[in-house]
């Protein structure tokens, strides 16, 4: 009876230790925890300090050691995908920055900067995704409307291009880059009056816009307004005369009118401005067919405009039309009297 009391007496002891090294450890643990997550933080700090510094490697070190220590840390895996975006290691980015949107979905910054490293990979309905769902968080965000509206954009989806970029203007209704892309969008899409009124509207926020007047002035001769589209013109030249695509445009205009040796000054202009416009390439050799079918002895004309035609499509090949006018004015050289094959096969 002694000893059985002797015995319960040592084991309770026993586990009285064992739970009390088990709580040990335990505390120890809370302890190691706490601790991981303030040398987190201030890894964290010394990453934004590296960033500020533009020590980019550094910060992206400092960021590593923090998710490291803290694997759950949505902040650390933002700021890591966001030093990796910046030194571009895009991949890597993205493999962070969608860590930081699985631990908290509900993340704006996470999911809208996960959006722009798609689209900075071209990867653009991965884009559409993050930034549909970056828009559902911040409704009123106006750079998540844009974002989204110009991968629709760049997509072909030009309805719902048109509709975020509306919503974006909601936000902001003074943004100059939003009204002229949503005048593009209605250009392409035929809508001719509403376009320049998305034109002007973009030009009342910012009136030095040579590329936005030559898009509207696009809209004019479209129209067959040479007036006001050569005036339109005259305005984006005065901004910038050395704007290629507004010498280009010009040239077309004063082609329509009639006035060919001007036309031709203007499309040299362009060309020696932007020696890879295809489109003043090609439209210098209209000029100068135009002028040559006009004066058929007058075969420098001719000459001028297959030579123009031939570097248009030596930078885009693409052009069907221009193929055809090629070969319908190129002249037809009549086959030799003998054929020298054989010369060929004897190197």
């Amino acid at each position: 009876m002694g000893v059985s009391l002797i015995q319960a007496t040592v084991s309770s002891d026993r586990l009285s230790r064992r739970w009390l090294v088990l709580l040990g450890c335990s505390l120890a643990l809370g302890g190691g925890c706490a601790v991981d997550q303030q040398q987190a933080r201030v890894h964290l700090a010394e990453g934004e300090a590296a960033l500020t510094a533009n020590k980019l490697e550094t910060a992206l070190a400092e960021f590593q050691e923090a998710v490291r220590l803290a694997p759950d840390s949505v902040e650390g895996h933002v700021k890591l995908g966001l030093a990796h975006k910046q030194i571009g290691s895009l991949n890597q980015a993205v493999d962070a920055l969608r860590r930081a949107v699985r631990l908290d979905p509900a993340n704006f910054v996470a999911t809208y900067e996960l959006g722009e490293v798609y689209r900075a990979l071209n990867k653009l309905s991965q884009a559409i995704r993050a930034y549909l769902i970056a828009c559902e968080l911040e409704p009123l965000n106006f750079d998540a409307r844009v974002a989204l509206a110009s991968c629709y954009h760049s997509t072909g989806e030009l309805e719902q291009a048109e509709q975020a970029y509306q919503a974006a203007l909601a936000i902001e209704p003074r943004n100059a880059a939003a009204w002229s892309n949503l005048g593009t969008i209605y250009h392409v899409r035929g809508r001719g009056y509403d376009a320049i009124r998305a034109y002007k509207e973009s030009l009342e926020c910012d009136t030095q816009q040579p590329a936005v007047l030559v898009n509207m002035a696009t809209v004019y001769l479209h129209q067959e307004r040479w007036d006001t589209a050569r005036r339109t013109l005259r305005v984006a030249l005065d901004i910038d005369p050395n704007f290629a695509p507004g010498h280009e445009r010009m040239g077309y205009c004063l082609w329509r009118q009639g006035q060919y040796e001007e036309a031709a000054a203007r499309y040299k202009q362009a060309m020696q401005l932007d020696s890879r416009n295809a489109t003043a390439w090609a439209g210098f050799g209209v000029v100068r067919m135009t002028q040559h079918l006009n004066e058929p002895g007058n075969l420098t004309y001719r000459d001028e405009a297959l030579e123009a035609w031939h570097r248009s499509l030596e930078i885009d090949s693409r052009q069907v039309k221009l193929r055809a006018l090629l070969e319908k004015y190129q002249p037809k050289t009549a086959a030799p009297p003998l054929q020298f094959d054989v010369l060929s096969d004897m190197r």
